[in-house]
């Protein structure tokens, strides 16, 4: 399974917080790839610097020791992103379910409001 972490999800899973047992048994398995996207590189950076959030000073080297693959935001990322339906207004949001449906990744997530889109979601 590819999967794609929510920033909520990446937060959580480095901070050892409390993630449903589906999703952390998804996450950590060595069959399975795990990516974190530059959108939710950069949302949660934004937040840190805003003190809206606490979050590894380091991030990078934590994802990396984690083996995770970082996803690059591409220009079709964008396209998609851009034309989904108004289901959900977050833009990082919009990105990651974009990015899900044209990498053929399953979006780990706890926002209920993303299973609107046409995205396989795995619950956290």
């Amino acid at each position: 399974m590819r999967l794609l972490l929510d920033s909520h999800v990446v937060l959580w899973w480095l901070f050892g917080l409390p993630v449903k047992e589906e999703a952390l048994t998804a996450i950590e398995s060595p069959h399975n790839t795990t990516f974190v996207s530059a959108a939710a590189v950069w949302e949660i950076e934004i937040k840190r610097a805003a003190g809206r959030l606490t979050a590894p000073d380091d991030l990078l080297d934590a994802l990396r020791s984690a083996h995770c693959d970082l996803l690059p935001v591409l220009a079709a990322h964008g396209v998609t992103a851009g034309q989904l339906p108004r289901h959900h207004g977050d833009p990082f949001d919009r990105m990651l379910v974009a990015q899900a449906r044209l990498e053929g990744l399953t979006l780990v997530t706890r926002d209920e409001r993303l299973g609107a889109y046409d995205v396989t979601i795995l619950p956290a």
